[in-house]
């Protein structure tokens, strides 16, 4: 009955409403607007002064206004030949308040609500809740949680605005109780589900999540399933079904997957053709997969990889591979084609640099091992933004290729760079074990007026050392890289509070140091020292010390030679995640000096990446001293010493070797070091953390008096955890370490840690 009532009531309005004779307009005249200007309203208007007003028309102008969504009700009016439009506008959104998500960031979630049409200074219209309601609900049951509840109310505000208000009950995460795979013969459930990033309750699923279902990680874990197959040659795999199943109470989840594998396939023959720019024999080696072998898509997209690669190495940026098979489903093989078109050689118009606002552009371009006007070569490219990474001038390098705007062979390289702040003064407050308050000051620019020169003036002071140091250095002293430096270093050191025998020094050298690069990787450094050192003993010191300064004085004047050949192909100098580093170090007194001695040294280091943000680190270091001419042995204040967060953690600093008749340590002309440490990402963080790394490792190492003393069972061994944090106020470091096989004389120091920043 009210149906029929209102449709009456809507004609007979309409009849008199519509019941005029057509007038031509004179003027017109809006009505109502208290946001939305009059000229807005006049835009979409059908009608203009001058035309001939009829029913039709006057429909066609209010159905044009509802259509904007501005207006909540739309009217004609006549006032002698003016057309009067009275609108009621609909209220816009003042602001939308979020509350209750945790799971889902506040950004992400109006992100979405705005892409259906629910943001800031938007027309709120109340239909939209509903969408709103399903989008969020879309959101949370994407990422598993199907128990979430939504309120959501609009308060009106003054100047016909709207606050919208959204409360959100997340419920839990639905969790997965069981995964079914049907149709598998060749490969059973569990290996197939080892692969999964999905899986049902584990020990651990409080740290991975792994239990908790979403939609996302369900699709991956779909195609690494048929990753897995097409890679062991079942290429006609298909998942024919999914259905995910949520129980009643919306907390558990039941999925099954339906799966055909189809026959295992064989590869019959390889093939490279097209136009082969680069010749056959070095693209057929780059090949990963032959005849006989079986068909592995993981493979053939390697091959395809390391092709493009080569291809862009000389030049051919915009090289399309394509992988052509043939397959033979009676005899189960697949013949492979990789057809190469290498298209046009790119050359590279310009390289720019972004973001330098500090450092001098020619500090940027000196690293650059792309030309411009060259072939475009994708290694030089990558290699010129990994030694701007290493520079340590910049947080971030990124590098960009767009093509030359009317050609199809010029492409421009950016490099955007975000660098660190100045810092040109630095005062220092630092904490370690050993050595206690660190204080000190520094004016050291590594990057000076944005010269990339060094210039440095330093004091330090803690319990062990003090410290002054004045150092100049130019990384580019001649264009070719060849660096050069100057330094003047005071020191005086106490080793009783380095867990050393009972001694001070003072020490004053002044020194030279070049550097030559060899080759891309290698280089040599090459330098000179005048020093002075006095030994002063102590009314604790032993019979060593005694002993040393009656045969050899207190005082003692040296020029030292030192020459170090190093190979560094570290993607980052800072948490490297690929690469190596090793070194030879030798370091010899003159003849003639007071103290006569050599020291020669090799240290590796090779970072080898396992999967995503997983490293091992593999860390070897070996050193070896002695005397020679009047001196028959190594000064026992150049000793190698081990123990501490620098070489065997779980031990106290320098405590490890052998003892002085004090039973202090006094550290030995040999020293036998090593680490095996796996490095992973941060736990609870989506992205990978630049400034923190996590580590578990197992640490070995000792010296010992000579090379003849040495014996593998005398090596000290600890296993534990270790965290690096590059905090705003300086490094911080710590590990949690457990000997595994300290003897009784052993200084054993499980918690070590050690701390330094800046003040200012």
């Amino acid at each position: 009955m009210k149906r029929t009532w209102l449709a009456v009531l809507i004609w007979i309005m309409s009849s008199t409403a519509w019941a005029f004779e057509p007038f031509t307009v004179k003027d017109i005249r809006v009505e109502g607007l208290q946001r939305i200007s009059p000229g807005t309203v006049f835009n979409y208007l059908p009608i203009q002064v001058g035309d001939s007003l009829d029913v039709a028309a006057s429909r066609r102008a209010i159905r044009a206004l509802f259509k904007t969504g501005f207006f909540k009700d739309v009217r004609l009016e006549r006032d002698d030949d003016i057309v009067v439009v009275v609108v009621d506008e609909r209220p816009s959104i003042a602001s939308i308040d979020l509350s209750g998500n945790k799971d889902i960031d506040s950004e992400e979630l109006l992100e979405g609500l705005k892409q259906i049409g629910m943001a800031e200074g938007r027309v709120y219209n109340r239909s939209l809740l509903e969408k709103v309601r399903q989008e969020l609900h879309r959101q949370y049951y994407s990422n598993g949680k199907y128990g979430v509840k939504i309120k959501m109310e609009a308060a009106p505000l003054e100047r016909n605005r709207v606050a919208v208000s959204i409360e959100i009950s997340e419920g839990k995460v639905a969790k997965i109780q069981q995964i079914n795979i049907v149709g598998n013969k060749v490969f059973d459930d569990e290996e197939l589900l080892d692969e999964f990033q999905l899986s049902t309750p584990t020990l651990f699923s409080f740290y991975t999540s792994n239990d908790q279902y979403s939609r996302r990680k369900l699709s991956g874990d779909l195609e690494t399933l048929k990753s897995y197959y097409l890679d062991r040659g079942y290429i006609n795999f298909r998942i024919r079904s999914t259905q995910v199943t949520i129980t009643p109470d919306k907390k558990s989840i039941y999925i099954t997957v339906n799966v055909e594998e189809g026959e295992q396939y064989k590869v019959s023959e390889i093939r490279v053709a097209g136009k082969l720019v680069v010749p056959v024999e070095t693209l057929e080696a780059l090949v990963k997969i032959g005849p006989g072998n079986i068909f592995s898509r993981k493979k053939v997209a390697e091959s395809t990889r390391l092709i493009n690669d080569v291809m862009g190495e000389d030049g051919y940026a915009f090289a399309n591979i394509n992988t052509v098979p043939d397959i033979d489903d009676e005899k189960r093989t697949v013949k492979l084609t990789f057809f190469i078109d290498p298209g046009k050689r790119v050359y590279v118009r310009r390289i720019s640099m972004f973001g330098n606002n500090r450092t001098a552009d020619v500090v940027l371009r000196r690293e650059m091992r792309q030309m411009e006007g060259g072939w475009f070569s994708t290694k030089q490219v990558n290699r010129s933004r990994e030694r701007l990474e290493k520079l340590g001038y910049f947080t971030s390098v990124n590098v960009e290729t767009p093509a030359v705007p009317g050609t199809n062979d010029q492409i421009d390289v950016n490099y955007t760079v975000v660098e660190n702040p100045s810092g040109n003064f630095l005062a220092s407050l630092g904490y370690s074990q050993t050595g206690g308050v660190v204080l000190g000051f520094s004016i050291n620019e590594n990057n000076f007026l944005g010269t990339g020169k060094r210039v440095g003036l330093t004091f330090n002071n803690s319990d062990v050392n003090q410290v002054y140091r004045l150092s100049y250095s130019n990384p580019y002293h001649t264009i070719d890289g060849v660096s050069r430096g100057f330094f003047a270093t005071y020191r005086e050191t106490d080793a009783s509070e380095a867990n050393l025998a009972r001694y001070t020094t003072d020490e004053a050298v002044l020194g030279a140091t070049y550097g030559i690069p060899l080759s891309e990787y290698a280089r040599i450094r090459a330098g000179f020292d005048v020093g002075r050192t006095t030994l002063n003993a102590t009314e604790s010191s032993s019979t060593e010390v005694l002993d040393f300064i009656a045969a050899s004085g207190d005082e003692y004047d040296t020029i030292g030679l030192n020459m170090r050949w190093s190979y560094d192909t570290r993607n980052r100098a800072i948490f490297a995640d690929k690469g190596l580093t090793h070194s030879v170090s030798l370091e010899v007194s003159v003849p003639d000096s007071d103290l006569e001695y050599y020291k020669i040294g090799y240290y590796h280091q090779r970072f080898v990446p396992l999967f995503k943000s997983w490293t091992l680190s593999m860390k070897g270091d070996i050193g070896y001293g002695d005397g020679y001419g009047n001196s028959n042995e190594l000064p026992f204040f150049k000793n190698y010493f081990a123990g501490g967060t620098r070489s065997v953690r779980g031990y106290e600093d320098n405590s490890l070797g052998p003892r002085d008749s004090q039973n202090n340590a006094i550290g030995g002309s040999m020293k036998v070091a090593g680490s095996l440490e796996l490095l992973f990402p941060t736990p609870f963080t989506k992205q990978e953390s630049k400034s923190v790394q996590l580590s578990a490792f197992a640490d070995g190492g000792n010296v010992y008096e000579g090379y003849e003393d040495f014996s593998a069972d005398d090596l000290r061994y600890s296993v534990g955890v270790a965290a690096t944090w590059l905090s705003p106020l300086g490094p911080l470091k710590f590990s949690l370490a457990y000997p595994i096989n300290d003897q009784d004389e052993d200084d054993t120091q499980v918690f070590q840690f050690s701390f330094g920043g800046n003040l200012f």
